[in-house]
């Protein structure tokens, strides 16, 4: 099988070109997706700041730790949800060519595998402060270890869900592309096609 390698960004225009009706469609559906999981984002933080603010308060010991940093812990990701919530709506306007629905496919997919990284990096230090908080008897630690580990838990299915979602996408675009494929190249970035 031979392979013919041309230079990215020569072909983009041709290849967006032919096929606008269905690179909007992708871009809004990667819009609707965003919508919805910082919907979701925006829910767990809500309900975990206004619960963990009412029982840290009624709380001693490690819960009350615990739902400390449950507070703590999202008015970030309540702060996340609301950015990419506007996001979302920036995504959705004008019309996408081939190289803009590429691009904001790739920078979501590694944002994603990003986040889940740093995700299992939460769980772990829970689990290092929740042991060394048994092991020392500290409070603090213990309830800060389980709320990372509860927090963490959380975010690690919520952002690997959201990958495969937006992979699913991803697999319509290079479905789109036929017998093109989007890959490194010595020089950087480069279609093949595959005869």
């Amino acid at each position: 099988m031979r392979k013919l390698i041309f230079p990215f960004v020569f072909l983009i225009p041709f290849i967006g070109f032919t096929q606008q009706p269905l690179q909007d469609s992708l871009a809004l559906e990667r819009s609707r997706l965003l919508r919805n999981n910082m919907t979701i984002l925006a829910g767990w933080a809500g309900a975990n700041i206004i619960q963990g603010s009412i029982s840290a308060s009624n709380a001693t010991g490690s819960d009350h730790f615990f739902h400390q940093m449950n507070v703590y812990w999202n008015i970030p990701n309540y702060a996340i949800a609301i950015l990419g919530s506007i996001q979302a709506k920036k995504m959705a306007k004008g019309e996408h060519s081939f190289e803009r629905n590429l691009r904001e496919q790739s920078r979501a997919e590694k944002i994603l595998l990003l986040n889940t990284g740093l995700d299992a990096a939460y769980i772990m230090t829970g689990l290092y402060l929740k042991e060394r908080g048994d092991r020392l008897n500290l409070e603090r630690n213990m309830g800060y270890g389980s709320s990372l580990l509860l927090q963490g838990s959380f975010l690690l299915v919520f952002d690997l869900v959201q990958y495969f979602e937006n992979r699913r996408i991803g697999k319509s675009l290079e479905k789109s592309l036929g017998g093109w494929q989007v890959g490194p190249t010595p020089n950087g970035m480069g279609l093949t096609y595959r005869f």
